[in-house]
């Protein structure tokens, strides 16, 4: 009978340290940062990260080798402001009105990235997460 009781305490705690053992920690608990780089004209070769034998990004290469390459990828379109649209929204720059005539916005153009569209910043800014956008926006809003 004893054996038994020693048994099941054993496993109760067993038990006990896995379960403990399997409580996510605090780091796992916060979501991770991250940064999006966002290259007009910038090619899957073009980084010494991917294998460029004459172009070194030494700062590029230490971010990619500390965090995620991402390998396959693919942009909305083949120029900047449908491009961009397409990143910031999730969708084909011909669903929210950036194709055709307004392909490229100057600054002399209309419009631009109708405001009623949610993007990627907006969702992340009701996860808690803080947005910046730095350099050519492109986008007029």
């Amino acid at each position: 009978m004893r054996t038994k009781q020693y048994h099941w305490m054993t496993i109760f705690v067993l038990f006990c340290v896995c379960f403990s053992a399997c409580k996510p920690s605090v780091e796992e608990i916060n979501p991770p940062n991250f940064i999006i780089i966002f290259a007009d004209d910038l090619g899957y070769g073009d980084l010494s990260s991917f294998g460029h034998p004459t172009i070194h990004t030494p700062n590029l290469d230490q971010m990619a080798h500390e965090g995620m390459k991402l390998t396959q990828f693919y942009v909305a379109a083949s120029i900047c402001t449908p491009s961009r649209a397409g990143l910031l929204t999730g969708k084909l720059p011909a669903k929210i009105g950036m194709a055709g005539a307004r392909r490229v916005l100057f600054p002399d153009s209309y419009g631009g990235l109708p405001t009623t569209e949610p993007t990627i910043s907006s969702m992340l800014n009701k996860a808690g997460y803080a947005t910046a956008c730095i350099g050519k926006w492109h986008l007029r809003t």
